[in-house]
């Protein structure tokens, strides 16, 4: 099970995450500047906003996203990092 779901279709695994700054491998790309909204796929689901720094096509066909989280507060941080953790 991925640990993101993104709202307009794709899924997303977190790679790596420090305060505010997030990785995410995803299904589909990002240009700088977008605004990406998603959700936990894990119980309880709660929404997920970054912003994209960029991305990069890897050779497995999947898209490493770079970004910052957005409205994000400690608890939102603290659960990704756990979900991260568990995988």
């Amino acid at each position: 099970m991925a640990h993101l779901a993104w709202t307009k279709g794709g899924t997303a695994d977190i790679v790596a995450i420090a305060d505010d700054v997030i990785e995410v491998r995803s299904t589909t790309s990002a240009p700088p500047g977008a605004r990406l909204e998603a959700r936990t796929e894990a119980e309880p689901v709660v929404p997920v906003k970054m912003k994209s720094h960029g991305s990069r096509k890897d050779a497995d066909g999947t898209f490493l996203i770079k970004g910052r989280l957005l409205d994000a507060n400690r608890e939102l941080r603290d659960r990704l990092a756990a979900l991260l953790e568990e995988s």
